[in-house]
């Protein structure tokens, strides 16, 4: 569909307070503004109608590709970027400062899509789907979550049965991103032993169906949907080899999650940028509203969050880089990170006043798509239960 171009122009510029720039590469700051100018120019024309409208802007799927926003960790003999865990979080910050519901569906490609096949698929997986899912011309999702079993995916009822020559696939997932209009989607199931697997399943296998959810007040510009398998034969060789247990897809969690750490801290950037030229030009009481303490108050207080998530995101990064990371400092970033999105979010709406909850400025799309992302790859309590058990020794989440 056509979508209507907003005549405002994105005129974001981001704070460095601690001149963290200077940490960077100049290969970093390259791909920072070659993606920040791809975002300015295809994405804020149009989100806003997007987002009104609830309609997912795919036309931006092949455009992302061309980019390289799709698992630019990947290597590039699979059609990918090679790049570092920097790279990947300055692209994911600059996509999500344009719209989560964009960040998540690169995020999905990149690291719930891409990333299992190279890291548990066969080569033959690898070099038949990767390339066209780096490129764009694949769009894939990832089917973990059920309706009865989020925060608790060891739950999960979906199921495999060996059928000799094929896998009989049933059961159910929710809240897919990207499922609607998926070419493939990565499934997670449990074989007869109770062990959790691997397949990836493609659209238009016999009893596969991806009934969208509608009437979302978050993510609007993103597809979200349920994945439906009844009786669904998938061939062997659509197994993932090397994925076994939990560890599988938890392993590409991770990696979404460390992506949603950098892209909230884009969300929060926009809406501090958005509340400090809005309050400088906003006049009450004959000067700008500014000048005054209780404003001034809110700006500091949310450049200081900015600038302790853009610290927490380098040295990941850098962790990240040196295959150091573990899953509770990732835990530690995205709940963070997201959870100082919110708050600016709600404060910048504020300093908006009524202009806050238009479409005239960001916050509201802001703050409606940061109340999916607190919750999504492990929700804000369980991150907190993640840490408390990496703290203590002792799980509390049974």
């Amino acid at each position: 569909m056509e979508f209507h171009q907003s005549n405002k122009t994105d005129s974001f510029e981001s704070p460095d307070f601690y001149q963290i720039d200077d940490l960077l590469s100049e290969e970093h700051l390259l791909i920072r503004q070659s993606v920040r100018d791809f975002i300015k120019k295809e994405v804020s024309p149009i989100i806003e109608d997007a987002a009104q409208n609830a309609v997912f802007p795919a036309h931006l799927v092949k455009k992302f590709g061309e980019m390289g926003l799709f698992g630019p960790t990947i290597p590039e003999q699979y059609g990918a970027g090679g790049l570092d865990y920097i790279a990947y979080g300055l692209m994911m910050q600059e996509v999500e400062r344009g719209d989560s519901g964009l960040r998540s569906m690169a995020s999905v490609q990149g690291s719930l899509v891409m990333y299992p096949i190279y890291e548990y698929g066969s080569e033959v997986q690898k070099q038949k789907y990767l390339p066209k899912l780096a490129s764009g011309e694949l769009l894939g999702c990832f089917g973990l979550t059920e309706p009865d079993f989020g925060s608790n995916p060891a739950g999960m009822q979906t199921k495999i049965e060996d059928k000799g020559d094929y896998y009989l696939l049933n059961g159910s997932k929710m809240w897919i991103s990207n499922a609607p209009m998926a070419d493939i989607a990565v499934v997670w199931a449990k074989n007869e032993q109770g062990r959790i697997k691997g397949l990836i399943v493609e659209r238009g296998m016999e009893g596969f169906s991806t009934p969208e959810i509608h009437q979302k007040w978050s993510l609007r510009a993103s597809c979200t949907g349920e994945l439906v398998f009844d009786q669904v034969k998938v061939p062997k060789e659509n197994l993932l080899p090397k994925a076994d247990g939990l560890r599988g897809p938890l392993g590409c969690l991770d990696s979404a999650r460390y992506g949603i750490a950098w892209g909230a801290l884009g969300a929060a950037m926009d809406c501090y940028d958005s509340a400090k030229k809005y309050t400088l030009e906003r006049i009450q009481f004959d000067k700008p509203i500014a000048s005054f303490q209780l404003v001034q108050k809110k700006l500091a207080e949310m450049l200081t969050e900015i600038t302790k998530a853009q610290l927490i995101c380098w040295r990941l990064g850098m962790l990240k880089n040196e295959g150091k990371a573990t899953t509770s400092q990732i835990s530690l970033a995205k709940r963070n990170n997201v959870e100082i999105a919110l708050k600016i979010a709600r404060e910048a709406r504020q300093l908006h006043g009524g202009m806050g909850i238009t479409g005239e400025y960001p916050i509201m799309r802001h703050l409606m798509n940061l109340e999916s992302v607190v919750t999504y790859e492990g929700t804000h309590d369980i991150h907190l239960l993640i840490l408390g058990a990496e703290i203590t020794g002792i799980p509390a989440f049974k």
